[in-house]
């Protein structure tokens, strides 16, 4: 791998990001505050919001925005407990339709309708709408914010292009194939994943670069499974961030979107790689696609709700339990007293 090489990579990555967080940016503006009331009115029943969260997740394309949101909501006591756990399971679930919009960068064929599925088909139609747009939207901001929509889909399309032709060549490289079989390892594989997503700052747009990566043909099931295990793990960065500095019960909200990951993870993983250990799934060994990455994104994440969701008031007391209340002792207050 030459310079030349790395530079396309990271020309490409840099592409994808910019490309990503246009397009989110212009969903959100477009959204406007609304996104933020209907949170607010319509999680009186916990299934309620998951069914919210996975919607309004799949709009935006951004769990953490999703998330982040709530925590705000929960902070300025809008927004109970009871009520952000369901929106925060729902934006899991909502966030893996970025991954299957991603996935249709896989299509062979040589059908024309078939590769009109392509988005590197339509991208560039895309980009020739948003410019345009742009340029006439002037003091117009719904048609701006639509540009940026249309614009920062093409970007990161062209980004996570150039990621796939840049890596090609890796796939024959046998110093890549040995990272990848320790990547295969399940806990340095739930690791990479969760470091690479915290630093990034997106679940989508590291499952995007995996998937991208995977067009090489080189990424194995084995490898690609901890790191997507990961990749859930680390997002959860963004809403941390997000409640530093804020009320208590906007903390426990971030802590309700970690412990659900992190349950879901060790639930998983458990289950999984113990039922690997009896039955040794060959299947581990082949390598994966985009679509197959989109698949196990969703099984996992839809999975995880359906489990963690009858439990979902005990993800409230262990928040509630992790950052308590302040109260002084009435010992403490006795003598203070006198």
């Amino acid at each position: 791998m030459d310079i030349f090489m790395i530079l396309k990579l990271l020309g490409g990555l840099a592409l994808f990001l910019y490309g990503m967080k246009l397009m989110g940016d212009g969903l959100q503006a477009l959204a406007s505050g609304k996104m933020a009331q209907i949170l607010e009115r319509l999680t009186n029943k916990t299934i309620y919001g998951v069914l919210l969260g996975a919607g309004v997740t799949a709009v935006i394309q951004s769990s953490s925005a999703t998330t982040v949101m709530v925590v705000s909501l929960v902070n300025s006591g809008v927004m109970s407990l009871r009520q952000a756990v369901g929106v925060i399971m729902g934006a899991n679930i909502g966030t893996t339709i970025t991954s299957w919009l991603l996935s249709m960068v896989g299509i062979q064929s040589d059908a024309v309708f078939i590769k009109l599925l392509k988005p590197s088909s339509f991208a560039p139609i895309l980009a020739i709408i948003g410019v345009v747009l742009y340029m006439k939207a002037k003091e117009n901001a719904k048609q701006t914010n639509i540009s940026h929509l249309l614009i920062g889909f093409s970007v990161l399309i062209f980004g996570m292009d150039a990621m796939s032709a840049s890596m090609e060549p890796l796939a024959h490289s046998p110093y890549f194939e040995n990272m990848l079989v320790a990547v295969s390892n399940p806990f340095i594989g739930i690791l990479v994943g969760m470091v690479f997503t915290a630093i990034i700052q997106s679940s989508s747009a590291s499952v995007g670069i995996l998937q991208a990566l995977s067009l090489t043909g080189a990424v194995s099931i084995g490898a690609a499974l901890p790191i997507i295990l990961g990749q859930n793990i680390g997002t959860c960065s963004t809403a941390l961030l997000s409640s530093v500095g804020a009320s208590k019960n906007a903390r426990r909200a971030s802590m309700i979107h970690l412990y659900f990951n992190v349950v879901g993870v060790t639930v998983f993983t458990l289950a999984f790689y113990g039922l690997n250990m009896i039955f040794n799934f060959e299947f581990l060994s082949a390598a994966v696609g985009p679509v197959a990455i989109a698949v196990i994104h969703s099984v996992f994440n839809v999975g995880s709700t359906m489990i963690i969701y009858p439990f979902s008031k005990h993800l409230v007391r262990l928040a509630e339990y992790t950052v308590p209340d302040n109260r002084v002792s009435t010992g403490y207050s006795s003598l203070h007293k006198i």
